[in-house]
């Protein structure tokens, strides 16, 4: 049955989903690199500073929704975990009285603006479509468990729940606190990997474009925001595992 299928693929890509964006890296860095060579033999210069501001403008922004999602939810929801998939309780208020798969959203454009950076219509078009062939699956996946967990109830929210496109209009306000020691513990890897993302392609078309690893003012608020973003994630890592500055009970 094409139902049984479907859980299937989506529970299979559920477990590895941390390599599509692997693959898609690689992928579009292939892009970049040729879009920059070829620019560079007109004479032109490629990227732009406004356009790399435009394309980590629509990362944080998803970013931002990962944050707001994450920090509004109880412990064991919303997670980062590969092996099987974790549910407590269903998160019906904040971001998911809106949709129900914000984190999604969240890594849609955190990927786009990345995608957005090869200036390829066709190669941010491809990658539109593979995310969505990709995680549709997974989303499949993850509504069937919490469907054969939570029942009707589950059922209920759903049905009046848009999946990807978030319905503002339903707007409910968090049952919990936002918690920022949270956010500090479990999304750190994503903010890090922004900044750390767009100076590799910023410094691999400096040199490209020159030839020569040289500093010039563009070029240094790329490396100083990915050296701090560095150093932020590395503190946070220490803080996590090593004290209790980030333990809140119940999140």
């Amino acid at each position: 049955m094409l139902k049984k299928e479907l859980q299937k693929q989506g529970d299979f890509l559920f477990r590895y989903r941390s390599n599509f964006p692997l693959l898609f890296l690689v992928a579009g860095m292939a892009v970049f690199i040729s879009k920059t060579l070829q620019a560079a033999e007109s004479g032109i210069n490629f990227p732009e500073t406004y356009y790399m501001i435009i394309c980590v403008a629509i990362a944080l922004f998803g970013q931002l929704i990962r944050i707001l999602t994450v920090g509004f939810t109880p412990v064991n929801t919303s997670g980062r975990n590969s092996l099987k998939q974790i549910a407590d309780e269903i998160n019906k208020t904040g971001i998911y009285s809106t949709v129900r798969h914000p984190l999604y959203v969240g890594n849609f454009f955190i990927w786009l603006g990345l995608a957005m950076i090869t200036a390829n219509v066709w190669f941010v078009v491809a990658f539109i479509f593979l995310y969505w062939v990709y995680y549709e699956r997974i989303m499949y996946s993850e509504e069937m468990f919490l469907y054969n967990k939570f029942g009707e109830d589950y059922e209920k929210w759903a049905d009046k729940t848009p999946a990807f496109i978030p319905s503002l209009k339903r707007y409910e306000k968090p049952s919990l606190p936002f918690s920022w020691k949270k956010i500090l513990k479990k999304e750190k890897n994503g903010i890090a990997a922004i900044f750390i993302l767009f100076f590799i392609f910023d410094f691999i078309s400096f040199l490209l474009e020159t030839g020569r690893f040289k500093f010039n003012l563009e070029f240094n608020f790329w490396f100083y925001a990915a050296v701090a973003a560095t150093v932020f994630y590395f503190i946070l890592k220490y803080m996590k595992w090593h004290t209790t500055l980030l333990n809140e009970p119940g999140r």
